[in-house]
């Protein structure tokens, strides 16, 4: 279908150089044009105003705090798309940056996870250096595709911590390219657009992150003036990511209401659409608890990598790690005699040894991951009102 897909909108896309050649106009010409006279300006913000359709989109809490959300969220998205696409999108000097951090959030982002992503395509090749240092994973992917496209991001080439080849002092290169090179190699294909870094902390104070540099191999050695169609491009997928990027996870969030208090396993050809990771089993779902009730999750951890749950508000942004206990994950949890972990969800922390604060929040979206597990199990969910954990809490 993808296939299908990217042929319908290359036909279109032929079809309006052409249609601009039978008018004698060539594609720098429109775009000059549209450039002078503010179409393109007018466009990208016609593109942002709607994307605010999607904040209303199937049916959404309808209270002041979880809308001005909903306009902050925007805000963020509008944010990193400019400079990820009018600022940083020069694929001949990629740079790595955080797209999505801690006042920048996206689809249920993971707050264990130093996210990097770099803008480049298939008609150059990559050296990436670094200094691997103590942070628990590191994973390097390219990406095709984009937000808001139609076919979405999908995996293209992965490069596993694990698989790294380090030299005695820790540093390491890997070469980007569409033929093996080297010890460590990242496949790029003609569709790619983006080189995607995952960090992950087992604890965050404590580790380190792996220090990191890309650039081009025999690239030139300083940009290019900038030019039109870059910055009319970089505009049109700027707006593009902010409207693609909430409507998809608009719906999603609708979607996941339908098994409220419930953590059912996602499909794995949804999650890699939207960049995620072949190797974890995603179970999205949605959240309602008042002020006096308290969602008791429990599950037997399997034998994996890494696992981990948090929460997020409707709009799939997790809630603020940075001063909350809105997560959990395999070492800071604590486990029963048992081996199995009783997560407790609430507003109130009546002494539960794994409490997640829903930091004021009656409802959003919640997440649980397992990584490289052997077995999948779905955790179970019960609601309860806080009067009640005496007859039924561990």
């Amino acid at each position: 279908m993808k296939g299908i897909l990217s042929f319908i909108l290359n036909l279109i896309k032929k079809w309006k150089l052409l249609t601009l050649k039978m008018k004698g106009i060539t594609l720098d010409d429109e775009i000059g044009t549209q450039l002078i006279t503010g179409q393109t300006w007018d466009q990208y913000c016609d593109t942002l105003k709607a994307a605010g359709g999607s904040i209303l989109y199937g049916n959404p809490p309808k209270n002041a705090r979880t809308q001005a959300e909903a306009y902050r969220y925007l805000a963020r998205l509008t944010r990193a798309g400019l400079e990820a696409f009018t600022e940083y999108n020069d694929p001949e000097f990629p740079v790595l940056k955080r797209l999505v951090h801690e006042t920048v959030k996206l689809g249920a982002d993971n707050p264990d996870n130093y996210y990097q992503n770099a803008q480049i395509n298939g008609n150059y090749e990559y050296r990436i250096t670094g200094q691997r240092n103590d942070v628990f994973y590191i994973g390097f992917f390219t990406q095709n595709g984009s937000y808001g496209s139609t076919g979405g991001l999908s995996p293209c080439g992965s490069l596993e911590g694990d698989d790294l080849v380090l030299n005695e002092d820790g540093t390491f290169e890997i070469i980007v390219s569409k033929n093996p090179r080297g010890q460590n190699w990242l496949k790029l294909e003609d569709e790619t657009t983006m080189l995607m870094v995952r960090q992950t902390f087992m604890n965050r104070e404590k580790e380190n992150i792996a220090a990191l540099e890309v650039g081009t191999i025999n690239g030139p050695i300083a940009p290019k003036s900038l030019s039109p169609q870059a910055i009319s491009e970089g505009l049109d997928l700027a707006g593009t990511f902010v409207s693609g990027a909430s409507l998809l996870f608009a719906k999603w969030s609708n979607d996941f209401e339908k098994h409220a208090n419930q953590l059912p396993q996602m499909s794995p050809e949804k999650s890699n659409a939207a960049g995620g990771d072949k190797n974890i089993a995603y179970y999205h779902s949605y959240w309602k608890i008042a002020a006096d009730e308290v969602l008791k999750i429990e599950v037997k951890p399997p034998a994996c990598r890494y696992w981990n749950f948090q929460l997020n508000n409707h709009w799939m942004e997790s809630l603020d790690y940075r001063y909350h206990p809105i997560h959990i994950n395999a070492q800071s949890a604590i486990l029963e005699d048992d081996g199995r972990v009783v997560v407790h969800v609430s507003r109130e922390n009546k002494g539960f040894k794994n409490w997640i604060s829903t930091t004021g929040h009656v409802q959003g979206t919640m997440l649980w991951r397992w990584w490289f597990a052997n077995e999948f199990p779905e955790p179970h969910c019960t609601l309860f009102k806080l009067n009640e954990l005496d007859d039924v809490s561990e």
